[in-house]
């Protein structure tokens, strides 16, 4: 009995020196860390983190900058390419017209006939109205229609009873639209209420009163002047006291 209880105190002696030492290995390797890592750094002053933060802006605006300026040329330049598309499209439709013209003038200079020569003509211009048509050129009603200053553009007026004043009477330049864009306005003619004719005086004056004088030729005299009178203080000659004439005898002198 004596030596079990001599014994049972080895083992706890040995687990109290584990514990030790594995706490002074722990407390050993967290002093060495810092070493092993290097000394900590420094947070940034106010004025470092300002400074980085409007160098990374400014370069986020320059670039910015650039992308929106190449943007914009790219813009220019794909609305300068759809722009000529767009016209070589509408020449490509007009020049059938020009080709059929260029014949027609070909053959009006041998041709004996006028009238095929009109012919070719009018079929020419056919084609250009349903080339007009199928590019959207529209022209401008005129004739009969009232009068627009939209799309008309007035030269001239006429007098005259066959048409409602303001009514377009002739068509002397055709108008034309492209879409809803006006491209050219058709200078008309456009009609006007006749002026009134002047009635006559004599015929409008009332019974019982006296014509008003014509401008022509009844136009009232004004009175005569009178004689001429002698000057104030003159004496007046009186058919009495005048001298008898002389008739060429001489004064007797009287005793």
């Amino acid at each position: 009995m004596t030596d079990s209880n001599q014994r049972s105190p080895t083992p706890a002696n040995d687990s109290s020196d584990g514990e030790g030492s594995n706490a002074s290995e722990s407390a050993a390797a967290h002093n060495d860390a810092p070493a092993q890592n290097g000394p900590a750094k420094a947070e940034p002053s106010p004025l470092e983190a300002v400074t980085a933060e409007r160098d990374k802006l400014r370069e986020q605006l320059l670039r910015t900058a650039a992308d929106f300026d190449n943007y914009r040329k790219r813009s220019k330049r794909d609305v300068d390419d759809a722009r000529q598309r767009g016209k070589d499209e509408l020449v490509r439709d007009l020049l059938p017209v020009f080709d059929n013209l260029e014949r027609a003038v070909q053959t009006a200079d041998t041709a004996s006939d006028t009238r095929s020569v009109l012919e070719g003509i009018r079929m020419v211009l056919k084609l250009f109205e349903d080339t007009a048509d199928r590019v959207g050129l529209e022209r401008v009603p005129s004739v009969g229609e009232r009068f627009d200053p939209a799309v008309h553009e007035a030269i001239q007026q006429q007098e005259t009873d066959a048409h409602p004043p303001g009514t377009i009477v002739t068509e002397v330049v055709p108008g034309y639209r492209f879409g809803q864009r006006l491209v050219r306005p058709a200078m008309v003619v456009v009609a006007r209420k006749p002026s009134e004719p002047k009635a006559d005086a004599a015929a409008t004056a009332k019974p019982g009163e006296p014509a008003p004088a014509q401008a022509s030729g009844n136009t009232a005299r004004p009175p005569a002047e009178p004689s001429q009178r002698p000057a104030s203080g003159s004496p007046r000659p009186d058919a009495a006291s005048a001298e008898p004439p002389n008739n060429g005898a001489e004064p007797k002198d009287s005793e």
